[in-house]
């Protein structure tokens, strides 16, 4: 029954039909649903290309919130026209997707029929993928967030093997959106060939600049990052859910709809001052992490060992310290997630097994109830506490699996040597 069962879940007609499957429907529930998961699509995202085509350039002739490569999926979406721009993303995002679940899911050309335990990691991360972007909801799918995921589930998996393309692909992330950023630190610090990669990424980083500079960006180049420093606390951040239960309670908090970042945010005693180092802290957090992981690489930990757990503490580090609590950003546990389950298998069964619930809980916040987060209904925010929570819970259990990542030896690191440097390698350089 299970060698069927294994052989069903191998078979390409069930793994596409699967990944279809998925993208049809979370593509109509997100263009569908009352509260909107892909109004950011439809409405921001169409409006910006609109806006550019028509002669205004946003990050070139003035500031813009996303780096200047974000604009490239949103201009490629509009290929099906205004009227079916919403289409026209879910078949750019279902493209790249299909780029990444395909080397996920393509066998190595042999004789045998049982799987080798690389194929069948890759198999196990497919899966898993396809149920946690399901779990998540439209929203995984309905923001930029996702494109920068696929590439950089391509970097981290390819970056012991072809450093210098792991950098590319990094740094081109970096200018879609900043989170990967960390990502080419990570890998940077993990490498024995680091300077391939961090050359790699510099010339790439550069190069896109420069781009930008000769289409007359200017300092608007840069403006991503002055966009995002004015916003306040956001409902779903971790740090918000005090002013939340204060607000519930009657304590002089409330929640309020910014016009000027088009989100709902918290506000009241000492809110202001949270927000202004917020982003402080979450650089100080990053710092520390990778500060961290120097220490644990000079014991000697292999990068094989080191790499998985270091991406996830990274990710959730931004994630618990971001005054910005979109719940797209658990897109991003799907990086490091992936590449843990390829290169360790059951070492990362916890981290996949609270990613589900994360994500079936991110859900049940957004899009589902979120009218009830907005109300200060106490089920809901006893929701979100929970999810908060569990956030916290998954950095924690990132940082001691980095910790252990310093005795990375003997079976479990040859283990991982095999399917990153053997498996995953090999299938690299074939494509």
């Amino acid at each position: 029954m299970l060698t069927r069962l294994h052989r069903l879940a191998a078979n390409p007609l069930v793994l596409w039909a699967a990944f279809l499957a998925l993208h049809v429907w979370l593509g109509y529930d997100g263009l569908t649903h009352p509260n909107q998961p892909f109004g950011d699509v439809t409405s921001v995202y169409k409006g910006w290309v609109e806006q550019s085509l028509d002669g205004y350039r946003l990050g070139i002739d003035g500031p813009w919130v996303y780096p200047i490569l974000a604009f490239v999926p949103m201009l490629a979406a509009m290929g099906l026209g205004p009227g079916l721009y919403g289409i026209g993303w879910m078949i750019v995002v279902g493209i790249a997707d299909a780029a990444i679940f395909a080397y996920l899911t393509t066998r190595g050309r042999r004789d045998g029929r049982e799987l080798e335990t690389g194929e069948r990691l890759k198999l196990a991360a497919a899966w898993w993928w396809l149920l946690f972007l399901l779990l998540l909801g439209p929203v995984a799918l309905g923001r930029i967030d996702i494109i920068t995921v696929d590439l950089v589930i391509a970097g981290l998996l390819v970056a012991r093997n072809r450093p210098v393309l792991a950098g590319v692909l990094l740094a081109i992330a970096t200018w879609v959106k900043v989170w990967p950023a960390a990502m080419i630190a990570a890998v940077v610090i993990t490498l024995r060939r680091r300077m391939r990669a961090a050359v790699a990424a510099a010339v790439t980083l550069v190069a896109v600049l420069a781009g930008a500079l000769v289409l007359g960006a200017g300092m608007n180049a840069f403006s991503f990052v002055t966009e995002q420093t004015g916003r306040g606390m956001q409902v779903e951040a971790p740090a918000s859910v005090f002013w939340l239960w204060s607000a519930f309670a009657g304590g002089g908090s409330q929640v309020y709809y910014d016009m000027e970042i088009l989100t709902f945010q918290v506000t009241g005693p000492g809110s202001d001052v949270a927000a202004m180092l917020m982003t402080p802290l979450l650089v100080v957090a990053v710092a520390a992490v990778l500060l961290f992981a120097v220490y644990v690489v000079r014991k000697g930990a292999p990068a094989t060992h080191v790499l998985p757990p270091l991406a996830l503490a990274l990710v959730m580090a931004l994630i618990v310290f971001n005054k910005v609590g979109s719940p797209q950003f658990m897109v991003w546990l799907s990086a490091p997630i992936i590449l843990g389950i390829v290169t360790q298998g059951r070492r990362f069964f916890w981290p996949a097994v609270l990613a589900f619930v994360m994500g079936g809980l991110t859900q049940l916040i957004y899009p589902i109830a979120y009218d009830a987060i907005l109300g200060l209904d106490p089920v809901m925010l006893t929701v979100l506490t929970l999810r908060n929570l569990l956030s916290i819970t998954m950095l924690v259990i990132a940082v001691m699996m980095l910790w252990q990542s310093r005795n990375g030896s003997g079976r479990a690191d040859q283990h991982a040597r095999g399917v990153f440097g053997g498996t995953v390698g090999r299938g690299v350089s074939r494509g």
